[in-house]
């Protein structure tokens, strides 16, 4: 079967990494897991592998990724891998829990590997030039291209269902699916990494497929409409752009509830709603309105449809007495802005 029968026939590849952190820009990758897997959900290609970092590298507690220093120390190089993990994800749709993070990992690796072979072929270059006999080129790969790249922790919140924990078994349980409790326990703990991670792709892929046979709104996004955020996580271009954006007014504070949402105002929108986060980023910046990822005393207003049991941003919102909006509230209000498309 060629490459392109492939990919028709298996267009799927859910994947699960392990890190040492939860930030792309400082964390490193230590374990990738991946399924490519058919419409139907049939696993056509399994992959896994333990990453070794490179030396000076702050592995992290063992509990957080389940391997040993020395299991990491024995894995391989990340460029080392990277023309398989290109071969995998080229082309096919990618299935993974908490996208910002996940992709912003993979992205990362990338192209720390990608400028590690640039620096080393300068180097080779350079020899020659000395009359030194350089190695050939070396090309680890490129950035992976997949076609399109389906987060199931945001389709949870687009679906409105109660996220009480963001993990995926909590996640996949909440949706319907089959899982066990994501809560750390000593029978977990002696179970081998590979087992650990490879029970989660499993569960992955099964809550994807879960979702489509329900005809649940998926979240997803083109890898060209995202870019890395402060810490490196894969944001839409949309929101990084708008946090970046200059401030066109002066807060004139926070929002009155029944009042008239004002120019400058700083908003801050929670992952409990039911909108496309961009659709509502957009809204507010046509207003002039600002857009901030970070809740402080000078957030006007928190875009939020939890009014109860509030967690995250809108329960330190509640508690900073800062107001909260609903989606289609939030739209209705900044439609009247004057000003706003």
């Amino acid at each position: 079967m060629s490459e392109q029968q492939n990919h028709d026939t298996a267009p799927y590849v859910a994947l699960t990494l392990q890190t040492t952190g939860i930030h792309p820009s400082t964390g490193r990758v230590v374990a990738i897991d991946a399924l490519v897997f058919t419409e139907e959900g049939t696993i056509t290609e399994r992959f896994h592998a333990v990453l070794n970092p490179g030396p000076h590298t702050n592995l992290g507690p063992v509990h957080y990724h389940g391997l040993s220093h020395e299991e990491i120390e024995e894995g391989r190089r990340f460029g080392g891998l990277l023309k398989k993990l290109d071969k995998l994800l080229d082309g096919r749709t990618l299935i993974a829990h908490d996208a910002p993070l996940t992709w912003g990992f993979m992205v990362s690796e990338a192209r720390r590997a990608m400028n590690a072979a640039a620096r080393a072929n300068r180097s080779r270059a350079k020899g020659r030039q000395r009359g030194n006999n350089g190695r050939r080129r070396h090309r680890v790969g490129h950035v992976p291209k997949p076609e399109l790249i389906v987060d199931t922790l945001a389709s949870a919140y687009r679906n409105g269902i109660d996220v009480r924990d963001t993990r995926l078994a909590a996640v996949a349980t909440a949706m319907g699916v089959a899982a066990e409790s994501p809560v750390a326990s000593i029978s977990r703990a002696q179970r081998s990494e590979e087992d650990v991670t490879r029970e989660s792709t499993l569960l992955l892929m099964e809550l994807f497929l879960h979702m489509r046979r329900a005809g649940t709104t998926q979240a997803a996004r083109k890898p060209e409409d995202l870019k890395p955020d402060p810490f490196g996580l894969q944001r839409s271009v949309v929101r990084v752009e708008a946090a970046q954006a200059p401030r066109r007014h002066e807060n004139p504070g926070p929002y009155r509830p029944g009042h008239t949402l004002l120019p400058g105002m700083e908003v801050v929108v929670s992952p409990e709603i039911d909108m496309d986060p961009n659709e509502i980023i957009s809204a507010l910046m046509r207003a002039e309105l600002n857009y901030s990822e970070k809740l402080t005393r000078a957030t006007s207003v928190v875009v939020c449809n939890r009014t109860t049991d509030l967690r995250g941003k809108a329960m330190h919102a509640h508690r900073k007495g800062i107001p909260l909006l609903s989606d289609t509230a939030f739209m209705e209000a900044v439609g009247r802005v004057t000003g706003a498309a």
